[in-house]
């Protein structure tokens, strides 16, 4: 029998202690060229996130995010904060999976 019966009571499946929230960014707009990869990695030291930041070919900037999930949206948020300027279309999409990163990184 288990040292925590009550919460194993109310947990009948498998429960994960701290399941990861991540979540894919893509930002339009003036992005590149303006220090939106080194910006973005900056933020990400003030959150408990790690993640990915990278130009793509079709001149958006993407982030990936991983964390709680308040912190990885309060990152976000602080991004288009600081960005407002340069963003003109942010889309967003929850990704399913285990995390795959160990720190914020520029990709």
């Amino acid at each position: 029998m288990s040292l925590n019966a009550a919460a194993d009571a109310a947990c009948p499946l498998p429960c994960m202690a701290n399941p990861v929230f991540r979540l894919e960014a893509h930002f339009s707009g003036r992005v590149q060229g303006v220090g939106f990869r080194y910006l973005t990695r900056q933020l990400a030291q003030g959150f408990a996130v790690t993640g990915q930041v990278r130009n793509l070919p079709d001149g958006q900037v993407q982030v990936i995010a991983e964390g709680a999930e308040g912190e990885v949206r309060a990152f976000l948020k602080e991004i288009k904060a600081e960005m407002e300027h340069h963003i003109h279309e942010t889309t967003e999409c929850v990704l399913d999976g285990p995390a795959r990163f160990t720190n914020f990184v520029i990709g």
